[in-house]
């Protein structure tokens, strides 16, 4: 067999869940192969969105907001994953990809501890239950995006089964939400790491290189009075 040492070894993307207090993580799973595209929209959270545009008409939002920002953009990504037993033969699978299916739906589950938790004091007439707290979630896609999330949407399409019925192969539509420090508490682990998210970000812009003026045919001079 021909080796090749020197070929990097790809990087996977997967789903960290870290402990909120401790920061420690909890369980790692790694996706069986990268998505080979992805989807991400970011929407911002503009403080003068309802205002005129300068038609002449009423617009009700305050003019004075029309460059302000509300905070952080709202950022969704997503993307399909696939699961195949058949690409793994070397791994001994008695359930077909059960295990790995059930790993990604118990990410939008809480535990049966918990639910019993939960029926217990309802039982005992608590008046208010909180509801169940669920791991800190983070999606990384390399080490320049790892980024807290919260999982919107998990659709299963399991498309071949093993003579016992189990699943040998699946694609899953994930849809994920970027939570940023308009979604937690100020000092949870989760907005620390949304910012670091955030400072790579700036970091990456600073090294694009800018463009000139005079490439869109202007000079400043036109910027400075108006002319565009």
């Amino acid at each position: 067999m021909t080796c090749y040492p020197d070929i990097p070894k790809p990087i996977r993307s997967g789903i960290v869940l870290v402990d909120p207090e401790r920061g420690t993580p909890q369980r790692i799973i790694i996706l069986q192969f990268n998505p080979d595209t992805l989807e991400r929209s970011l929407s911002p959270q503009s403080a003068g969105d309802q205002a005129d545009s300068g038609g002449g008409g009423s617009g009700s939002g305050d003019k004075n907001e029309a460059l302000r920002l509300k905070g952080p953009a709202q950022e969704t990504w997503k993307f399909t994953a696939e699961i195949d037993a058949t690409d793994q033969f070397e791994v001994a699978a008695p359930d077909g990809i059960h295990p790995q299916l059930a790993t990604l739906e118990m990410l939008v589950q809480p535990t049966t501890a918990k639910l019993r938790e939960a029926m217990r004091l309802s039982k005992k007439g608590t008046i208010e239950i909180s509801p169940i707290e669920m791991p800190l979630t983070l999606f990384t896609w390399g080490s320049k995006r790892v980024m807290p999330v919260r999982i919107t949407e998990l659709s299963i399409n399991e498309s071949a089964f093993d003579v016992n019925l189990n699943p040998i192969r699946a694609s899953l539509s994930i849809g994920l939400k970027v939570l940023t420090v308009s979604d937690l508490p100020a000092g949870h682990r989760g907005a620390e790491l949304y910012l670091a998210h955030l400072a790579q970000k700036e970091r990456l812009a600073a090294a694009a290189r800018g463009g000139a003026l005079s490439a869109l045919g202007l000079n400043s001079g036109d910027i400075g009075l108006g002319r565009v």
